[in-house]
């Protein structure tokens, strides 16, 4: 069989029609107007180079390079055109033919960061490095304001004789947000699980190789993940949107049964807390009479197809406030915001002024907590000054009001406590 110029697929690529229905949902052609920059385009973009009616070279591997990989033209397709598996595919054969189309700098900054992944100690090392030299690194990196102590600290576990699970902790997140995790854990703990963290075993998912087009790291991450976490039937839960995507995703990256069987046991952790009512009832939540409103990451929302379940978690504590965007994706995508910074802040733009939209929509202050399942979000709105965020840390937050009966404290973090208080200052 020969092989195409991008090896992709071709009935995926001959399953759009053109019809255009994709178009007000990607981000990059709400902002540019440009059809070279929509769904569209770049599927006719593909098809020409398949067919040897165009190359790839380094001006049109640009119009690939400018998506964001959202997947919203997935959701909104009616002919289910998988355009998330064209572009990572599209991506894989331009990092093989064109592997010198951006600078020496940024090859060898994406080597580094991309290896470094799958080593814990590295990259808790480098990122305290990044912190402490914050003010003189480019701000397009979006390094966090975190404490040093917050990368170090140790994630504790109670153990218990109740359902038993594992927690998928990663890479990045591990490093940024860990927190987040501690809070999760306790979250499921009150709900009644057992938890077990899955820490250095499985460092790292691929999911930043495989957005990147890296896909041969990709595959070895997600050899290694199943290798470290396949020998039971316990659930994988997975509080990042991207990390889940990426794990449901091991069947078609691998292609094997052992890979689709490993891919079933993943569920986003609100998705495994909605699943049974019985365990968000454990949580005894109380409404807090605050607001928050829920940006839904695109690898929740379009890759695994969930908006319902963080709805269903936060909705016993808080009232929740919905966009009017349709959840249009927010700019980070992985790596995106360092590799397009223009296009990705003016769609960060259009987000924000969504958000405040619907803040001032609903009668709730600038200040109002945004929730979103997925780190990469949520540093990149906290760069426009936008308070997120994590669900797993509003209900942890939401759990210790219960427990103090007293007012809403800063169990989640400094961003919820600084939030409250300015809802309390307006109220």
């Amino acid at each position: 069989m020969a092989t195409t110029p991008l090896a992709l697929n071709a009935d995926e690529l001959s399953a759009c029609v053109s019809c255009g229905l994709c178009l007000p949902t990607c981000p990059t052609y709400r902002v540019t107007g440009r059809e070279s920059a929509s769904p569209r385009g770049r599927i006719g973009l593909m098809r020409a180079i398949e067919s040897g009616a165009s190359e790839l070279n380094g001006v049109t591997a640009t119009f690939f390079d400018e998506c964001v990989q959202c997947r919203a033209c997935d959701v909104a397709c009616p002919s289910g055109v998988p355009f998330g598996h064209l572009i990572e595919d599209t991506k894989a054969a331009m990092a093989g033919a064109l592997p010198r189309r951006r600078s020496l700098l940024t090859r060898v900054a994406f080597r580094i960061g991309l290896g470094t992944l799958g080593h814990q100690r590295l990259l808790r090392v480098g990122g305290a490095a990044a912190v402490l030299g914050r003010q003189v690194l480019p701000t397009r990196l979006g390094i966090p304001r975190v404490p040093l102590r917050q990368i170090f600290r140790k994630l504790t576990v109670v153990s218990t004789t109740q359902s038993p699970v594992i927690l998928f902790t990663g890479c990045v997140m591990d490093v940024w947000q860990r927190d987040v995790h501690q809070d999760t854990i306790n979250v499921l703990e009150k709900s009644g699980a057992c938890v077990e963290i899955s820490g250095s075993a499985a460092p790292c998912c691929g999911a930043l190789h495989l957005h990147a087009g890296d896909r041969e790291n990709a595959r070895k991450r997600a050899v290694s993940t199943m290798a470290s976490l396949g020998d039971s039937e316990l659930p994988i839960l997975v509080n990042s949107a991207g990390c889940g995507a990426a794990l449901k995703d091991y069947g078609r990256l691998i292609g094997t049964p052992a890979a689709h069987h490993f891919s079933s046991r993943v569920m986003d952790v609100h998705e495994w807390l909605a699943a049974d009512p019985e365990r968000i009832q454990r949580l005894a939540l109380q409404p807090t009479g605050r607001s928050v409103v829920v940006q839904d990451p695109c690898h929740l929302k379009n890759a695994q197809r969930l908006t319902a379940p963080v709805r269903t978690v936060l909705s016993g504590a808080y009232t929740i406030i919905e966009t009017s965007d349709d959840g249009v994706c927010c700019g980070a995508g992985g790596a995106y915001s360092v590799l397009q910074p223009t296009l990705s802040i003016d769609i960060r733009q259009r987000k924000v002024e969504a958000l405040h939209a619907a803040m001032d929509a609903a009668g709730a202050p600038q200040s109002t907590v945004v929730a979103s399942g997925n780190p990469g979000c949520m540093m990149h709105l906290a760069r426009a000054n936008v308070v997120t965020q994590h669900p797993m840390s509003l209900v942890a937050a939401a759990m210790s009001l219960v427990a103090a009966a007293g007012p809403l404290v800063a169990a989640a973090g400094p961003l919820v406590a600084a939030a409250v208080a300015a809802q309390s200052d307006q109220s």
